[in-house]
């Protein structure tokens, strides 16, 4: 590849990656677009969803059946009629509002999940333009290279090629090295393996 051609290919790339910088984050942008009645509920159902709920009803109970055990004061007595249809309508309720919060975990992670598709394709398709651009400079790199080569006087060429010659095997030779130290360090952890017994 010549230079005016990779010239080229760089001008064709986009100068930024392939999703914009948001502005702000998605869930900034969700929770300007809450309508009075799901921002309610959310805060309902975390009400709810807390042991200060859990403990403040306890009381309530407590005390409504020691204010309605007493002769004094019982406007409910036993068996709690007027209780069991609060419960009863606080219970519709509760199940009201977590459903609407419910569909508001659903429509969220459904936008998230299409964000995520949207951050992976953009993802994609940068790395697909860095690899084009590994794959030109390898290009290039090599056509230099065999220009050097061409340039070089015989000699000079063939101890070139033979200088290459011995560092690709000197590398061969330490990753094999490497590789037979790593086994040998495997089969330090278990003495056993592959060795006969000793009579």
């Amino acid at each position: 590849m010549s230079s005016e051609n990779f010239t080229a290919f760089l001008r064709r790339l986009p100068s930024g990656s392939a999703r914009p910088s948001p502005e702000s984050t998605w869930h900034e942008r969700a929770k300007s677009q809450l309508t009075l009645g799901e921002r309610s509920a959310d805060r309902l159902r975390n009400a709810m969803g807390s042991w200060g709920f859990v403990g403040g009803f306890v009381l309530f109970m407590a005390a409504w059946w020691m204010l309605n055990t007493a002769k004094t004061t019982a406007w409910d007595p036993y068996p709690f009629i007027l209780l069991n249809l609060f419960l009863s309508m606080l219970a519709g309720l509760q199940g009201a509002i977590l459903l609407i919060a419910a569909k508001r975990q659903d429509a969220i992670a459904a936008a998230l999940a299409q964000h995520d598709f949207d951050t992976n394709v953009a993802a994609k398709a940068d790395i697909e333009a860095l690899l084009e651009i590994n794959r030109r400079q390898l290009e290039m790199i090599a056509e230099l290279q065999g220009i050097a080569q061409q340039l070089l006087p015989p000699r000079a060429r063939d101890a070139a090629r033979a200088a290459g010659t011995r560092m690709a095997a000197e590398k061969e030779a330490e990753v094999q090295e490497a590789v037979t130290r790593a086994a040998d360090e495997a089969g330090g952890d278990h003495p056993q393996a592959g060795r006969p017994e000793s009579a």
